[in-house]
């Protein structure tokens, strides 16, 4: 299994173990709440969308991380296409960091 696939995995479990919360308001509110260890973005998704969250898990010290496509990431937690997904799980949120870590076309944004 590739390192992708791994990390679309661990994403699929932590969405099945409703560790995940998915959406622009459900993803900022987690963000803000302090809820939320790791926020993905797609690759496709606008770059307004990534500034946005950019700035905002910097102020609360969230790391984010720009990965896959949005029917990428959809696939994996069985959802139509989502471009924001944040873990709500703190070891699931290091499992799937690690995973994306090694891919070279993973940014990540501290």
């Amino acid at each position: 299994m590739t390192t992708a696939n791994k990390a679309l995995s661990a994403l699929g479990m932590a969405m099945r173990a409703g560790k995940l919360v998915t959406g622009d308001e459900t993803v900022l509110k987690a963000v803000r709440q302090g809820k939320a260890h790791l926020v993905i973005v797609a690759g496709d998704a606008s770059e307004n969308t990534k500034k946005k969250f950019r700035d905002k898990c910097d102020s609360y010290g969230v790391t984010m991380m720009e990965a896959f496509d949005r029917e990428t990431i959809g696939n994996a937690i069985g959802k139509a296409e989502r471009v924001l997904i944040a873990v709500t799980d703190h070891g699931f949120a290091s499992m799937i960091r690690k995973h994306l870590s090694h891919l070279t076309e993973v940014e990540n944004i501290e």
